[in-house]
């Protein structure tokens, strides 16, 4: 009989959640004038809410790893951006080689 296992890792992060702009600054603890630079950077996207101009649960990981890269290794916005989107491609494509491997068995 032969056993198989796998090993996840990952963040749940509530994708319909909506924070303002003080919770996300509050979450991350970082000040919002900061979080306006990533918005203008293409990093963060601002969406209409029920209450008012808010970003989605996503943010917090977003912001997160931009505090990372740029504390880590000293990556500007721009720099962070790129990795973001390649970062996010790769884990698409991961998935997308995963379901296939699935689907071939």
């Amino acid at each position: 009989m032969t056993v198989t296992s796998y090993v996840f890792s990952g963040h749940v992060v509530e994708e319909e959640l909506e924070l303002s702009l003080g919770e996300l600054s509050q979450a991350c603890d970082v000040n919002a004038e900061w979080l306006m630079l990533l918005v203008d950077e293409g990093i963060l996207e601002l969406h209409e809410g029920e209450r008012q101009c808010c970003f989605g649960g996503v943010s917090v990981k977003r912001v997160r790893t931009v505090q990372r890269l740029q504390r880590d290794l000293g990556v500007n916005l721009a720099g962070a951006a790129l990795t973001l989107e390649l970062l996010e491609e790769m884990s698409a494509l991961r998935a997308r080689l995963v379901a296939l491997e699935h689907g071939s068995k």
